[in-house]
């Protein structure tokens, strides 16, 4: 059996390619998501990519990982990773390595995206290297 990587994108990632192309790239989610199937394909493990902009989502889809024992989760939280609570409570709650992942680096930013709730209850944190952050998160899910 292939072992599968939850890959869960936040709020407005589904926005990427044309919000704020300065600051996150213009790379599409669905460029991100070509990559990354790619990727894992030599990697050999699945994929299984998803966006939402709810925060009761997140939550399941982090459920649903521990519950289908999936080998990792590689998080782009977007905002929700200065505000959430819950995420983070969520992501204490599962076996499953979670790998935070964001595409512009949060400390080079404003002052309030310095907030970051989940960073100690994830294994591991990728910041500023664009969509190639996505990448090496795959990569080093897949050595778990």
């Amino acid at each position: 059996m292939t072992a599968t990587v939850f890959v869960l994108n936040g709020p407005n990632l589904n926005l990427l390619g044309s919000r704020e192309p300065e600051i996150y790239g213009r790379d599409t989610l669905d460029d991100i998501a070509v990559r990354l199937a790619a990727r894992a394909e030599e990697l050999r493990v699945a994929v299984d990519i998803r966006q939402s902009n709810h925060e009761g989502h997140l939550i399941d889809w982090l459920h649903e990982a521990a519950a289908t024992g999936a080998k990792a989760v590689v998080l782009n939280a977007g905002g929700y990773t200065h505000t959430s609570i819950a995420l983070r409570d969520a992501i204490s709650a599962i076996p499953v390595p979670v790998i935070e992942v964001h595409l512009s680096d949060p400390l080079k930013r404003e002052p309030f995206r310095h907030t970051n709730y989940l960073s100690d209850v994830c294994m591991r944190r990728i910041t500023g290297l664009g969509a190639d952050g996505y990448i090496l998160a795959l990569d080093a899910a897949a050595t778990l």
